[in-house]
């Protein structure tokens, strides 16, 4: 469970997060970097919830609204200039193999549990 990429991905990328807002200038390091800090942490709560549930669904679409709190808020970080551009981009493109390993999660548990509609 937690050996799979979406995992390992989940929390390289947590652990550089962390130690990049600790670096946000005290008046911001309690309102961007917590915020960033949070949908972060509450991905990877979500995607362990849905490794241990028969129906991973719902925890999945709320994974993935986290993961799309976290891409706004690290552009906020760069446009506020609380991150440079290279730690923008580098965070940008772990966030869009996230996204890309969480889609296919999304797509395999829809196939297992299709919908009751149509």
């Amino acid at each position: 469970m937690k050996e799979s990429p979406i995992f390992i991905k989940t929390y390289e990328t947590l652990v550089w997060l962390l130690h990049h807002t600790q670096k946000f200038p005290r008046s911001q390091r309690f309102v961007m970097g917590k915020r960033m800090e949070e949908a972060a942490l509450d991905l990877y709560d979500k995607l362990l919830a849905a490794a241990m549930a028969r129906d991973t669904r719902q925890s999945l679409a709320g994974a993935d609204f986290d993961l799309a709190r976290l891409k706004l808020y690290s552009r906020l970080a760069k446009d506020l200039e609380l991150s440079a551009f290279n730690q923008y981009e580098f965070l940008a493109k772990n966030l869009d193999e996230l996204g890309k390993l969480l889609g296919g999660w999304r797509k395999r548990a829809e196939r297992s549990f299709p919908s009751k509609e149509g």
